[in-house]
């Protein structure tokens, strides 16, 4: 009989322990997920000086110039891709097909990067790093 009143206590124990560890683990599992939904639909905004390191790195970033069209043609960042402002709207543009991609995105002055940025980040884009405006950035510039 004590054998029986000790082997029913060990079994009360393991479960309770199982109820506990089960209940932390959901708690885990929401706490990340709430992590990953407060980081969703948002961007990071860098310095000039970090996006050019950025730029450095053989990593498959993207730059994009969110300007229009006779603004880019006026000079825009080596290899950078247009994708004007006012045309990204709440379909994921055809650029930018991979939404885990870098994207290094600017304007002319950063208030148009900083919408689109916005608007990417929106879509699900999760790895934008707004750095500014072309009128204060002192590396390469091209002409067509």
């Amino acid at each position: 009989m004590e054998f029986l009143r000790n082997y029913w206590s060990i079994l009360v124990i393991l479960a309770i322990l199982l109820l506990l560890v089960v209940r932390i683990a959901g708690n885990l599992d929401k706490e990340k997920a709430a992590e990953e939904d407060a980081m969703k639909g948002s961007y990071y905004q860098i310095s000039q000086d970090e996006a050019k390191e950025m730029m450095k790195k053989d990593d498959g970033h993207v730059i994009v110039d969110v300007r229009r069209q006779d603004e880019y043609d006026k000079g825009h960042i080596p290899g950078a891709v247009l994708i004007p402002n006012e045309s990204i709207s709440t379909v994921p543009p055809a650029q930018l097909p991979d939404k885990d991609q870098v994207i290094l995105i600017y304007c002319r002055s950063g208030n148009r990067s900083k919408q689109a940025a916005q608007k990417l980040a929106d879509m699900g884009y999760t790895n934008i790093y707004e750095f500014g405006g072309i009128n204060t950035w002192t590396g390469e510039v091209v002409t067509d």
